[in-house]
Order: structure tokens, then C-alpha cells, then sequence
């Protein structure tokens, strides 16, 4: 069954609302450079650390090693997910300093080169995820559909698992899944409400429309 992550959670209602949901992953948006729903560390931290379950993903722009390792820390997040530049061996790094933290690597898709920048953090990132570049040039949170086209061929390129995010919603996400067949399906904006909170209505027809689909 698919996995599904609930992002830009912004407190500590959304949280426990979310998961009691059935969401796997909650993200918040932590150092990620143009997030809409941003949070300092120590906020952050205290909202994950009295989630009833789930599992808390720190979504950033940060790269280097000893900040992210910082950051996880901080925060308590098992999972980092990282839309910056950090390169395969920075990735390595962290796991090296953390061996129990999950790490993500965003991969912006715009075409079929996508595939190689998947490929060359094969076996290092524990997933990646494909999301599509915010018009402004912002990372993450672009809200925009990417090429599901492009997202299959990776999925049947890599080993390593394949997240789907951008532009996914509750009228969407089923026709997304059996499309590309990913591990997981990331959403934000199409289960948010105006001022980012998340509405809880949408929150649940996303979770029962993707956990309905058999892959």
C-alpha cells in the first residue's frame, strides 16, 4: 500500500489531526529556502515530539552535512528531506555522523533528464522524491504537476524507492498512483486551506482515495 506524507504542517493541531488520519509522514518546513509555512527548529521540534505517531520529516534547503546532522537533532526528525544541493556524498556524510536517520533527496523533474539525477543517488538516498520547480525558482511547494510520464520512467529506472509530490490533490492522486506506482505520494498545498493550515476534510479524501489504490 502506498505511503502517504502530509506536508507543511504548522502546528500542533494539524499534527495530531493529520495523523489521526492515517498519514505515515508529516513534514514541516524547516530552513526549506521560499516555504509557505516555515518554522524555526525549536518549533518545529516541539510540535514533532508530541506527535501520536507518524513519522516527523524535516523538508529543508540546507545541504551541508554538519548543519543537517544539527538539524535533525534539534528537531528530533527522523526523516530529512532535502530539496537543496547536497550531493551524494554529503548524503553519505550524514548517514555516516546519524546511521538511524531517513534521508530524501528532491528531484526537481522537468524532463527526461530527471532519470540521471535520480540514478546518481541510487543506494545513497534511502528515497527520492520528484517535485517540480516553483515558477519563482523557489525550492519546493510548487503546487505544479509534473510530468507522470517522466515520474514512471524513474520509478522503473531506480531501486531505490520513488516518492511523488507537486501538485497532487484528492481528485488526482488515485489516477497519480496507478500512473506511476510510487512508494509514496507527498502532498501540501492541495490539502491546505488559504493560510496554509491544513483542511482536514481534503486531508482525509486524499488519504482514503490514495490508500485505496492497489499497486
Amino acid at each position: 500500500m502506498v505511503r502517504i506524507k502530509i506536508c507543511g504542517i504548522k502546528n500542533s493541531d494539524d499534527a495530531h489531526a493529520v495523523a489521526d488520519a492515517g498519514a505515515d509522514f508529516l513534514g514541516f518546513h524547516v530552513g526549506l529556502i521560499g516555504a509557505r509555512s516555515p518554522l524555526e527548529p525549536v518549533d518545529a521540534g516541539l510540535i514533532m515530539r508530541e506527535m501520536p505517531h507518524g513519522s516527523p520529516v524535516a523538508v529543508t534547503s540546507v545541504s551541508e552535512p554538519d548543519r543537517l546532522v544539527e538539524l535533525a537533532r534539534k528537531t528530533g526528525a527522523t526523516v530529512l528531506q532535502l530539496y537543496g544541493d547536497a550531493t551524494p556524498q554529503q548524503i553519505a556524510q550524514v548517514k555516516a555522523a546519524m546511521p538511524s536517520i531517513i534521508v530524501w533527496k528532491v528531484i526537481n523533474v522537468a524532463g527526461d533528464e530527471a532519470i540521471a539525477q535520480a540514478k546518481a543517488y541510487e543506494g545513497v538516498a534511502d528515497a527520492i522524491v520528484l517535485d517540480k520547480t516553483r515558477s519563482d525558482g523557489a525550492r519546493g511547494g510548487s503546487g505544479q504537476t509534473l510530468d507522470w510520464e517522466v515520474a514512471k520512467k524513474i520509478v522503473e529506472a531506480v531501486s531505490t524507492p520513488v516518492i511523488l509530490a507537486g501538485g497532487l490533490n484528492p481528485e488526482n492522486v488515485a489516477e497519480a498512483i496507478r500512473t506511476v506506482r510510487p512508494y509514496g505520494v507527498d502532498v501540501n498545498s492541495g490539502v491546505s486551506n488559504p493560510d496554509g493550515s491544513k483542511d482536514l476534510e481534503k486531508v482525509k479524501r486524499f488519504i482514503e482515495r490514495a490508500k485505496g489504490v492497489m499497486i
